[in-house]
């Protein structure tokens, strides 16, 4: 696999309004749960914030997908139980905060939308002159299949220290498999990022009703660092790696600095794999009074990347790379400095550099390690011949354990 993650910058492209929409969430109603891959079935709940705090109409739309992303064959009709587009009704204005902002959230299934086909969805949210807003990935998956995952140290000598080896098992008793390289697709998928994922594979072994994908170098990850955080839980006060808070217009919390050293080791820090979640205990409801706070970020270095852009990486952005979550180098104390305004919360991030030709690397600043603690999703996608359209039809989780 390419240490290098190949993406494109989006600067604000979708739409006029895309730049004051903070804190997308697309999750199940669980607690502590914050994956968009979910049974076919799931209650799930798409959410954000206007700063704008004038109350706009939004559609939200559902759009089936193929496994790799490009649009279906299916007519809505045939994926939906009602409608694919709708108004988003619950909407919230925030209370006592400082920053004003409208909250917005939609539940699916609900009586206008009910999902009846398990595959990869597009879930969009419209404004009033018809563009996309913005749109997240989500995964409903069948249980058709059981799968098995595991995850060890590479066997490769050259990355046996950086990198990370996932294995999995493929059980399909109950499914009739002809040609599995015609009718299977495999994702394996780190820690949900979409940016970081091992396509096209094909079964090493055949048994009766297994396939077994066991590659020594073909589904090697880097294994990379656990991830930094923080928590802004209190709006007024210091908490979790907040070192000093000034309120101006907003309140603004200074981030403990971070130290870049190319000899780092490797140090155990338990993570939630660059998540997030909304939080306050300054108010009850975190949805509408949680307030937004500018967040400083400080990273040192003795000299700047040469020829490279360095970014603040995680979800609260869908892990993408734009001027927002830029850090631009001050040499009068040789340090990459930013600011991100983001709603209370416990936020997990790291940092990208980002070269000329808009390579994203994710290990430069913080090192690869193979003991550091992922999540890998091994999504099962299943087309018979002549069927119209790929479902999902099993998921397999596995995490690194350095003991093993």
């Amino acid at each position: 696999m390419n240490q290098k993650i190949i993406l494109f910058f989006i600067f604000f492209s979708t739409s006029f309004f895309a730049q004051n929409i903070k804190s997308i969430q697309l999750r199940p109603l669980q607690e502590d749960n914050y994956s968009a891959i979910m049974p076919l079935g799931t209650i799930f709940e798409l959410s954000f914030d206007d700063l704008d705090a004038d109350s706009k109409d939004y559609n939200y739309k559902i759009e089936h997908m193929t496994h790799d992303w490009q649009k279906s064959r299916l007519l809505s009709s045939q994926y939906i139980d009602g409608f694919d587009e709708n108004a988003i009704i619950d909407v919230t204005n925030s209370f006592n905060t400082f920053q004003n902002y409208t909250h917005y959230a939609v539940q699916i299934p609900n009586k206008n939308s009910v999902i009846t086909k398990s595959g990869n969805y597009l879930i969009s949210v419209i404004d009033d002159y018809d563009e996309v807003v913005f749109s997240r990935k989500l995964v409903l998956y069948e249980n058709a299949t059981s799968v098995g995952v595991q995850v060890s140290r590479s066997r490769n000598t050259k990355n046996i220290n950086t990198q990370q080896t996932v294995e999995f098992t493929i059980n399909h008793p109950n499914l009739r498999i002809n040609n599995p390289s015609q009718e299977i697709n495999v994702v394996i998928l780190k820690n949900e990022n979409w940016n970081e994922k091992i396509t096209n594979l094909q079964p090493t072994f055949f048994k009766q009703n297994q396939l077994q994908y066991t590659y020594t170098n073909k589904t090697n990850f880097w294994g990379g660092n656990e991830y930094l955080n923080f928590d802004s839980k209190f709006i007024r006060n210091k908490s979790l790696n907040v070192v000093k808070i000034e309120m101006k217009d907003i309140f603004h919390h200074y981030l403990y600095p971070y130290t870049y050293n190319e000899n780092i080791k490797y140090k155990y820090n338990p993570d939630i794999n660059g998540q997030f979640v909304i939080r306050t205990l300054n108010a009850s409801i975190a949805n509408t009074e949680a307030d937004y706070a500018m967040m400083h970020f400080t990273l040192f270095a003795d000299e700047p990347f040469a020829e490279k852009g360095v970014y603040v990486y995680g979800a609260f952005n869908n892990f993408e790379i734009t001027e927002e979550n830029r850090l631009f180098y001050n040499f009068e104390n040789e340090s990459y400095q930013g600011q991100i305004l983001l709603k209370q919360g416990f936020y997990n991030y790291t940092f990208a550099t980002v070269d000329e030709n808009k390579n994203v690397d994710t290990n430069e600043i913080n090192g690869s390690f193979f003991q550091t603690e992922n999540e890998y999703n091994v999504i099962v996608y299943y087309k018979a011949f002549g069927g119209l359209y790929d479902r999902v039809v099993g998921i397999g989780t596995g995490y690194f354990n350095q003991n093993k």
